[in-house]
This record gives structure tokens, C-alpha cells and sequence, in this order.
């Protein structure tokens, strides 16, 4: 998350402090439709998996919070397991 918040802060120079997990990116403006695409490339970066669009929404996005469960998060040996088997 470190390289996340680093990227949100320099895009928003005048960002100051940490930003919260809850914060909504969007609705605050850390994230635009201009640097949409280099944050899902700075995702794909970080997690070493492609993003296919056609399967998120913009909730996806929106909080790091829920950027963190839904790219950023290993899956436990369970979901490792059913993933070998299948």
C-alpha cells in the first residue's frame, strides 16, 4: 500500500498526512479519468496480475481499503488449493 500512497501523493501534491483506508479516492479527487489507467497499470504493477475491466466496477477503486481486498490480498491456502484442484 506504501507504493499506492505514494503515487496518490504525488499525483495530489498538496495532499498532506496519511490518506485513510475508508477515504473515497474518487469523490475526494486523488484519482481523475486522466490518471485512471496509470493507476490500474501501478496495480497490475504491484499485484503481478492483469486487470481485466470487463470484470470490475468502480467500486473496485474507490477506497484503498477496498483496492487492498480486491487486488492487493492472497488468497488462503483454501482458496490456493480449490484454485490447484480445478
Amino acid at each position: 500500500m506504501e507504493r499506492i500512497a505514494a503515487w496518490l501523493h504525488e499525483k495530489n501534491p498538496g495532499l498532506d498526512g496519511p490518506i485513510d483506508v475508508d477515504e473515497d479516492l474518487i469523490e475526494a479527487r486523488l484519482i481523475d479519468s486522466m490518471d485512471f489507467l496509470e493507476f490500474i497499470d501501478l496495480l497490475e504493477d504491484i499485484s503481478g496480475s492483469m486487470i481485466d475491466l470487463q470484470e470490475v466496477t468502480i467500486d473496485d477503486f474507490r477506497t484503498l481499503g477496498r483496492v487492498q481486498q480486491r487486488f492487493l490480498s492472497v488468497p488462503g491456502p483454501a482458496a490456493a488449493a480449490s484454485a490447484a484442484a480445478g
